[in-house]
């Protein structure tokens, strides 16, 4: 997977994140309702696993949104699944979607998801599909806003 930037008028690069990205996707998925400095986090033998299997998978990608300064202020993962149904055509889900704490209702979220949206059409996914937790309102306006639609009920089961 290529790691050079998206082109176009953002203010922001989008690229699939790379190792050396791992921290700070770390600290953004921490940062619920706060910055956390990926200096302080702790980059277990299990995070590296699971970054070296989706960084091999050609499926799988995690992107990372990076400011002029080259840190990471947004990322989410996106997985290319195939099926047979909508004629066989293959759907994009997306998980994880984060935008640094304090950069939050700047916009930033918005070209995050477009943009994945926009790669995941060019590479032949006809649908894309994401799950939110149930008390994450703001998250459900965002969605909405986007063009999603709160279509099915989902479940999940920890094993």
């Amino acid at each position: 997977m290529s790691t050079t930037p998206e082109p176009g008028p953002y203010r922001h690069d989008l690229r699939p994140a790379t190792r050396a990205d791992l921290p700070a996707v770390l600290a953004l998925l921490a940062g619920e309702d706060g910055v956390v400095d990926p200096a302080t986090v702790e980059v277990t033998d299990a995070y590296e696993r699971a970054f070296a299997a989706v960084e091999t998978d050609p499926r799988n990608e995690i992107l990372v949104l990076v400011d002029a300064a080259g840190e990471a202020v947004g990322c989410l993962q996106v997985t290319r699944i195939p099926g047979l149904g909508k004629g066989g055509a293959e759907r994009a889900l997306i998980e994880a979607v984060r935008i640094r704490a304090d950069l939050r209702g700047s916009g930033l979220g918005r070209d995050l998801v477009r943009r994945t949206l926009d790669r995941a059409r060019a590479q032949g996914c006809a649908l894309a599909q994401l799950t939110s937790n149930k008390s994450r309102d703001a998250a459900h306006r965002f969605y909405l806003s986007l063009g999603f639609e709160a279509s099915h009920e989902g479940f999940k089961l920890l094993l």
